[in-house]
């Protein structure tokens, strides 16, 4: 079974703790970001797009490990809802095996990003082997896209001042998250649900993953509930807009 299939047993709250444990640079928020950027009359407020998340009640839709047998028809409702989202493509057995999807998510305007080539724990591996799990997919999505991403996000969060200084050479940013269904252990859609509008809140980052039965499913619910609050749905980058994702830094509600 492949390790991002597996059934971990961290809280998400434990999971984040963890992940930056190694790490000497402290974490971004949406807020700091584009706090930062403001200070800096050279940016103007609608820089990646519409959208001013420091006026708006702003939210980012990620979904990692895809794309999935399911992607096109979480593709479908996106659309549908005019929701566009943040994809952390794998690139072993998905970004090379499935290049229409992958064409098709960049030409819907979502975000494309890296989450890797075959998911394993980049903290556990040293500078080379971090610089080929990121650019063997950086390569094949510029490929297909014409693209390469600028965003990545490590297999279960964990990163480490090598993964962060590969992925500054690299010119990408690390996006962590701040909601997570844990839908790798259930494919109820009604669960993953309510465990996303549960953790939901402004600035936040949902993670979910479009290659578990019960996600795609629970998509379209979550998108309407989520705007009967009155949310607005983002990338990354208009999340962070006026702001930059600087390469290296870790970003995170």
């Amino acid at each position: 079974m492949p390790e991002y299939r597996k059934k971990f047993t961290v809280t998400a709250v434990a999971a984040l703790a963890l992940a930056i444990g190694g790490c000497s640079m402290e974490p971004t928020s949406p807020s700091a970001a584009r706090d930062s950027a403001s200070a800096a009359e050279s940016l103007a407020p609608s820089a990646a797009g519409g959208t001013d998340c420091a006026k708006a009640k702003c939210i980012a839709l990620t979904f990692d490990a895809g794309p999935g047998k399911d992607t096109p028809k979480l593709l479908d409702s996106l659309k549908e809802k005019q929701v566009h989202a943040t994809f952390f493509l794998l690139g072993e057995n998905h970004v090379v095996k499935q290049p229409d999807v992958v064409r098709r998510i960049a030409a819907e305007g979502h975000e494309v990003a890296n989450h890797t080539w075959s998911h394993r724990r980049l903290d556990e591996l040293d500078a080379d082997e971090i610089r080929n799990e990121l650019s063997r997919t950086q390569e094949a999505i510029a490929r297909i896209t014409g693209s390469r991403p600028t965003l990545m996000r490590p297999p279960q969060g964990r990163t480490d001042d090598d993964v962060t200084s590969v992925s500054r050479e690299l010119g990408l940013a690390q996006v962590l998250w701040s909601a997570t269904a844990k839908d790798y252990s259930t494919t109820d859609s009604e669960l993953i649900r309510k465990r996303i509008l549960d953790q939901a809140g402004r600035d936040g980052i949902i993670l979910l993953h479009d290659i578990y039965d019960g996600t795609v499913p629970a998509v379209p619910g979550i998108i309407d509930e989520l705007k009967s609050r009155g949310y607005t749905f983002v990338t990354v980058p208009e999340l962070l807009a006026p702001g930059k994702a600087n390469p290296g830094e870790v970003y995170r509600p």
